[in-house]
């Protein structure tokens, strides 16, 4: 299967009798467009067809509670030449960027919900590791892929033995202001594909990373934990779900590299990073 890739999802957007010329919104783990009053989400590979389909049932969950989030425009996802889409809603333009104290309250909200009326996954928060460096090919070291796949599975059986802090339950899973549109009405909640039911902590480790490597300021950190009541780095097992985080976003970098020269520059700082066991060097945001 060819790479995703700018051209290749608009050849998709045209198989699915979509307008090819919509505005590209995002390329990462899915090729987002604006299309009229649409968006249309364009996934890399066919085995992400379950998780677009929970990600619209999520949706409809989230609509039923009253929870603010994006809405589907069409209740199924479709499997087109190998790529999941879906097709959703636009949201009104943004009256302000969102800050992590716009998070909290929607994340407070979601933490008190029960189980969702349909199965959902645990928060496999390095499952995508493998895929990632598989995608990643030979434009990475090997050397890298192999220290990462032994990093996850340390990572990984480590966070089977935390005992958590919080009552498990449905969670967002990729809790960052980049993911909260705030519009006339408020903020609302978006990208609900990584909606899981696991520890309520993983939503709040992803800003003590936000703080640590991508530059979030004290200021604005502290006012995330005052909104939500609560901060994670209290907990003994902080520093375990922040690096199973930090595994998992390296290894997602990789899978850009490929196409991206920049993407390959930002997975060699990060793993150089790891391996040398500082904890505050800066990444970039990609």
């Amino acid at each position: 299967m060819r790479a995703m890739d700018e051209t290749r999802a608009r050849e998709v957007l045209a198989a699915a009798g979509l307008p090819r010329n919509g505005e590209l919104l995002a390329l990462g783990e899915n090729a987002v467009f604006a299309a009229g009053d649409t968006v249309v989400r364009i996934g890399r590979s066919a085995d992400l067809l379950d998780r677009a389909e929970r990600e619209l049932a999520v949706s409809e969950w989230l609509a039923a509670v009253g929870i603010p989030a994006v809405r589907a425009a069409e209740p199924k996802a479709r499997l087109v030449e190998g790529h999941p889409v879906t097709v959703w809603h636009r949201l009104p333009e943004a009256v302000r960027p969102a800050e992590p104290c716009d998070l909290a309250p929607l994340l407070r909200r979601v933490h008190t919900l029960p189980e969702a009326p349909f199965a959902l996954p645990r928060r496999e928060l390095l499952g995508g590791v493998e895929r990632w460096l598989r995608l990643a090919g030979d434009a990475i070291d090997a050397a890298d892929a192999a220290y990462l796949r032994s990093r996850r599975d340390g990572f990984a059986a480590a966070v089977d033995a935390l005992t958590p802090h919080l009552p498990p339950g449905p969670i967002h899973g990729d809790a960052l202001p980049r993911n909260v549109l705030v519009g006339p009405g408020g903020p609302i909640l978006v990208d609900l594909e990584t909606f899981s039911s696991d520890l309520r902590e993983h939503d709040l480790v992803v800003l003590v990373l936000a703080r640590d490597r991508y530059g979030l300021g004290t200021a604005a950190y502290e006012a995330f934990t005052r909104a939500y009541g609560w901060d994670v780095r209290e907990w003994d097992g902080c520093t375990v779900l922040r690096g199973a985080r930090e595994t998992a976003s390296c290894a997602w970098v990789a899978q850009h590299a490929p196409t991206n020269p920049r993407a390959l520059a930002e997975f060699r700082r990060r793993v150089a990073s790891l391996r040398e066991g500082d904890p505050e060097a800066r990444w970039h945001p990609f």
